[in-house]
């Protein structure tokens, strides 16, 4: 049996999540939440990226098949298609897209640091 880290939690680890977090404190994004998190949102919805699930429905679906692994994915709580999109519908878009914009310039850094120290 395995011991080590799933996949996606070893690719998920590589988030710098203090920024993540200040992109949601910068929006107020865990205020009224009770339970299901912008991380977890994030999670779920990177997991789906990653898996090519087409809809809500296929994205529970595949989750509560691997209910036993969300904790070890990071997901700290479960996920219902209802409670899924109701955080797509009424969380801030600019969270997730500030978050993006973050990463792609930690990505764009680290390309131009390892041309330069390779020449």
């Amino acid at each position: 049996m395995n011991q080590g880290k799933l996949v996606f939690a070893q690719l998920m680890q590589h988030l710098p999540l203090t920024t993540f977090h200040r992109c949601v404190r910068r929006y107020q994004g865990e205020r009224k939440v009770k339970s299901f998190s912008c991380l977890d949102q994030f999670l779920c919805m990177a997991f789906a990226q990653l898996t090519y699930r087409e809809s809500l429905r296929d994205i529970e679906a595949c989750l509560r098949a691997q209910s036993a692994k969300l904790y070890h994915m990071g997901i700290h709580s479960a996920v219902a298609r209802n409670t899924l999109a109701n955080a797509n519908a009424t969380r801030n878009w600019r969270i997730y897209a500030d978050f993006a914009e973050r990463l792609m310039h930690i990505a764009n850094g680290s390309i131009w640091t390892n041309r330069s120290a390779s020449t």
